[in-house]
């Protein structure tokens, strides 16, 4: 579980690739400094594994059902990635519930400053469209960010500088590809009410005929 608070952007040392999997090295001293074999790091919104790790730097194999749901695919060495450690129990929680298991990709197709903000419009999948309600969380690799906008097809997103400077979203332009994973809780709610309906779709409506089968005269 994360928070989508990002602790440091980290750098892309190597990709090797069998196939569609990938085992990538990364830089990042920062967040390294009580690492375990096991933990899980977020990278750009990817719950991932470490394998293997250095005072300088940690390794972690995506298999090819995150390679090929993820943009971590069109990561190449040198690139920077947003890290977050998995949050701590007796921590701060500045951000919402994040899972680190992307929904989607989604498509940046604006981006405009506006005094110390820039807004960024991103074009979505329309699977994903019921889970954005206005003023709602959204993490954006990895990022929690809040939705100011929300059209058929695409929401947006306003960024304050300290985030611009702290995570990737400021290098992405018009055209970048980001991970995309909606508000856990929405998911959890959208999955109760179909549940509860699929229940009710499948109840024998109550007929005298009924009440007679299971004793009632």
């Amino acid at each position: 579980m994360f928070t989508g608070i990002i602790e440091e952007k980290g750098r892309v040392l190597s990709l090797q690739r069998t196939g569609e999997a990938i085992v990538m090295t990364v830089a990042a001293p920062k967040i390294l400094q009580d690492v375990r074999m096991g933990d899980s790091i977020s990278v750009n919104g990817v719950c991932l594994t470490v394998t293997s790790f250095t005072s300088e730097s940690f390794t972690v194999d995506m298999m090819p059902e995150t390679v090929r749901g993820t943009s971590l695919k069109e990561t190449g060495e040198g690139s920077q990635v947003n890290l977050e450690r998995a949050m701590s129990a007796g921590g701060r929680f500045g951000g919402h519930f994040v899972s680190g298991h992307v929904d989607g990709i989604g498509k940046i197709i604006s981006k405009r400053a506006d005094h110390n903000a820039v807004y960024y419009e991103i074009e979505i999948e329309s699977k994903l469209r019921p889970y954005f309600t206005l003023k709602g969380s959204v993490s954006i690799d990895g990022t929690s960010l809040t939705v100011f906008g929300v059209t058929d097809r695409t929401f947006t997103i306003s960024i304050i500088p300290h985030t611009l400077e702290e995570t990737i979203i400021g290098q992405k332009e018009a055209g970048s590809v980001v991970n995309i994973e909606v508000d856990m809780l929405a998911k959890y709610v959208e999955e109760l009410l179909q549940h509860k309906f699929r229940i009710q779709d499948n109840l024998e409506p109550v007929t005298e005929d009924f009440l007679k089968e299971h004793g009632f005269k």
